[in-house]
Order: C-alpha cells, then sequence, then structure tokens
C-alpha cells in the first residue's frame, strides 16, 4: 500500500466515526430532554406538595372578557363601520355608490322602503352608519336615523329589506321651580330648562296667565314627565301640574284624564280652557297696545289703533285664539295679509300683517282653537314683523285684554273624588320644589338675568 492509499483509507475512517459520534451525541441530548419532561411532569406535582406549593388553578372567570359594541342591533366590532351625516343636497344614491351598490340595486332598494320610510324626506345633517365586512366590496347596511326615538335599517344584500326600529322611551316624573328676573324662557334655560318644557308650560297656563305681562318676582313651579332614550333626556312628556304666581295671585293647572276627555282644571276642578287663547303668537312680547289716539309710526299723524301688536320673528306661527270659521283671508295695503274669523254670533278675531297665510286656509275653512292659520310678517304699514290682533264684539273692535268670560262648568261629581286626589298629590310635590337661580358674577351685566340663591 502506498502513501496515497494509506491517506484515503485514514480519511474514510475518521470521517465515519465523527458522523457515529455526532449521531450518538445527538441522540442522547435528546433522549435526556425526553426523559427530563417526563420526570418533571409526572412528578411536578408531588415535588410542589412536597415543598408546599399549590398549583396555579385557571379559572373561567379569571378570563378576560370582551364586551362587544352594540348599536342597531348589531355588533359594531365584527364590521368596518364608517358614520358621517347626510351633506346638504346629497342623495341616498351618492352615499350608496360609494360603498359598491348599482344603480339598480339602489332603485329596487328605495322602492322596497317606499311602505317603510319615504328616502325623500332624508334632512342634511341627519346621521347615519354604513356596516361592511369588506370596503372593496358592497356594503352589508345602511342605517338612517331620522330623530333620536326611531332609526331606519337599509338591508343591503340579499332582499334589500328596509325597516324602522322604534327605541324604548321611559320617563320620569321631575320637577322644577324659578323666580322670574327677565322673560320666562330666559329664567328656564338660564337654569338648565328646555325651551320645550317653557312651551308646554306656557300651554298649560295659556289660558289664565298673560306671558306678555310677567312681572319680575313671578314664581313658576312644575311638575312634569321627563324622557330618556338609552338613559339620555330627549324630551319633555306631559306637564302634569303647574303653579304660577304673580302678585298675590295664583293660578294653578291640573291634568286630568277620565278616559274620556282631559285637560287642564284650576283646583276647583272647573277647565283652564275658555273660549279664547289669551294671545294669537307664543315668544312674543307686546310692542303696542290697544289705543284710540295712538301716533301712527308711518302715516306720523295721531289716528286710533284697534288692535293690540305682538312683535314676533318673521315665520312665528300665529294661532287661532278661538274655534270658528274664517270669513276673510285676503290682501289690502294697510292690513297686508290678513285673517278674519267669525267664533259666534258675538266674538270675531283678525290678524294683520301676515307673511302669509298656513296651508289649506281660505274663507269658508273651519279652524279650532290653537290652529295655525298663519305666519308673522311686515306686510301692509307695518314697520317691523309683527301682527296686529284685533278682537269683536257685536260689531265693534274693543281691547280683548280688558275682557272677562264666564267660568266652564266644573267636571262631574263623579269625576271630583278621583280629581280632587291626583290634585292633592300634585299639589304636595308643587310645596317640596323650591325655586333656583342663577348666579352672575359682580362685572356682568345683571340686567334682566335670573340670580342663584333660595328665595
Amino acid at each position: 500500500m502506498n502513501l496515497k492509499s494509506l491517506r484515503q483509507s485514514f480519511n474514510r475512517f475518521y470521517t465515519g466515526k465523527r458522523k457515529t459520534i455526532l449521531r450518538g451525541t445527538l441522540t442522547g441530548l435528546i433522549g435526556t430532554a425526553l426523559f427530563a419532561g417526563w420526570w418533571f411532569s409526572s412528578d411536578s406535582n408531588g415535588i410542589q406538595q412536597s415543598v408546599g406549593i399549590e398549583p396555579p388553578k385557571q379559572e373561567l372567570g379569571a378570563l378576560p372578557i370582551v364586551q362587544p359594541t352594540l348599536k342597531y342591533g348589531f355588533a359594531l366590532d365584527t364590521f368596518q363601520v364608517f358614520e358621517n351625516t347626510i351633506h346638504s343636497g346629497a342623495f341616498l344614491s351618492d352615499i350608496l355608490l360609494r360603498h359598491n351598490l348599482s344603480y339598480v340595486d339602489i332603485e329596487r332598494l328605495a322602492s322596497n322602503a317606499k311602505p317603510v320610510f319615504d328616502i325623500r324626506k332624508m334632512q342634511a345633517g341627519k346621521s347615519y352608519t354604513v356596516l361592511t365586512k369588506d370596503s372593496t366590496q358592497r356594503a352589508e347596511y345602511f342605517i338612517y336615523e331620522p330623530n333620536v326615538y326611531e332609526y331606519v335599517v337599509f338591508h343591503l344584500q340579499g332582499d334589500m329589506e328596509v325597516t324602522k326600529v322604534e327605541r324604548p322611551i321611559t320617563t320620569e316624573t321631575k320637577t322644577s321651580a324659578g323666580v322670574i328676573e327677565s322673560s320666562l324662557w330666559k329664567t328656564m334655560t338660564d337654569q338648565g330648562m328646555s325651551f320645550e318644557l317653557a312651551d308646554k308650560m306656557e300651554d298649560a297656563l295659556q289660558w289664565s296667565v298673560d306671558f306678555h305681562h310677567l312681572q319680575k318676582g313671578d314664581e313658576f313651579k312644575l311638575v312634569y314627565d321627563q324622557k330618556f332614550v338609552e338613559g339620555k333626556e330627549v324630551g319633555v312628556g306631559k306637564v302634569s301640574a303647574a303653579i304660577y304666581k304673580t302678585g298675590e295671585k295664583e293660578y294653578y293647572a291640573i291634568f286630568y284624564d277620565n278616559g274620556k276627555e282631559s285637560g287642564y282644571y284650576n283646583l276647583e276642578g272647573r277647565p283652564m280652557k275658555t273660549s279664547f287663547l289669551k294671545a294669537p303668537v307664543k315668544y312674543s312680547r307686546i310692542s303696542s297696545y290697544y289705543n284710540l289716539n295712538r301716533f301712527h309710526p308711518i302715516l306720523k299723524y295721531h289716528r286710533p289703533h284697534y288692535g293690540t301688536d305682538y312683535a314676533a320673528p318673521y315665520g312665528t306661527p300665529i294661532m287661532a285664539v278661538g274655534s270658528g270659521t274664517i270669513i276673510a283671508a285676503s290682501y289690502t295695503s294697510g292690513n297686508g295679509n290678513f285673517i278674519k274669523i267669525r267664533h259666534d254670533e258675538t266674538y270675531e278675531t283678525q290678524y294683520l300683517h301676515m307673511q302669509g297665510f298656513a296651508k289649506g286656509i281660505h274663507a269658508g275653512t273651519h279652524v279650532n282653537q290653537g290652529d295655525i292659520i298663519g305666519y308673522v310678517g311686515s306686510t301692509g304699514l307695518a314697520t317691523g314683523p309683527h301682527v296686529c290682533f284685533r278682537f269683536w264684539k257685536n260689531g265693534q273692535q274693543v281691547n280683548h285684554l280688558s275682557l272677562n268670560f264666564p267660568p266652564a262648568e266644573p267636571l262631574s261629581e263623579a269625576d271630583m273624588p278621583a280629581f280632587s286626589q291626583l290634585r292633592d298629590q300634585y299639589l304636595e310635590m308643587l310645596k317640596n320644589v323650591e325655586p333656583k337661580f342663577v348666579v352672575e358674577s359682580e362685572d356682568a351685566d345683571t340686567s334682566g338675568v335670573a340670580r342663584v340663591g333660595n328665595p
């Protein structure tokens, strides 16, 4: 054997041995690891018990629970959510085209919606939500909220069903009170009460209190229903009881429903509703009184003013102060747009300078007390928006603020026990509520603002 052959034999031997050694080492390491795993798994409890260690227990309650975000009856976490508001001039098709619906599908959806919701009534500024699994594909749902009380779900796949869902409403009886420093509206809103509550208080007392002659220091108290949707205040229900105190006079309104008729009554059970309202407009002020020797602001000479002027913003609704038949709905250069109503053989009323008439109003139309007949304007001889209200008795124009009408008949004897019980319950609630005031800083303009503290 030469030297070259000897070297090749040695190399083959060395290489074989090295592979055998490596395989053996690797096999030993794996075996050791498996044995150790078996040993510790089988004896771990015994070892832990021997040193007094309790093995950890995994309880179901210890695991984190993720609460899904639920809205509109959907788990929003399972969708891609797009929220926005309707822009001015936008159409439903403008929105849905961006979410991969075709014109054909949108037309079908609009047709399906007709018995449920008129898509033409979608308003700018209202909220909507689009739900989709994949924004590159056709969306699953479109949800529109016309108001806080309900929402409309448009199913964008399958049968393209449209459903309207009414949110559950809860009510809570609440009380409020205040002292007038300027206007009723400012006093109430300064104390965090809503315009709606002020409006409904005025409705309850509109036959007995002239809200255009409020005095500083007048007091009011209310019992009313507050509406809630999903825990948030959303509106005011009925005012169940109200008291308004001005000077030495107190006016009460108690709501009572005997199942056949309902309305507001005074403490003796007489209906608050009289033949005529105190005024034809709300949220206004008297800018000129009945005056037989008034200086006319346009004609610049003295002449009788047979009406009472109520100044209010353009477009403020004008109400019929009593039920009757319209005998004139016309225009003259002096009166502008005007309406005249015959209530009975004795009384007529007239409303001048209107911006326009309400829909369906014309001569021969019968109207009920409180119906909207037109809107405040400044047509004819007028310096600004107001309604000149005139009251006729036996063919003569009179000052309606000085008229007294006979009281209505009270509730029947059969109704009085139930009414008295309800009245006393509300009176106790009114007794226990104290007026609130709004504090103004010393350097603020405190004119016409309610103040803070106890009376």
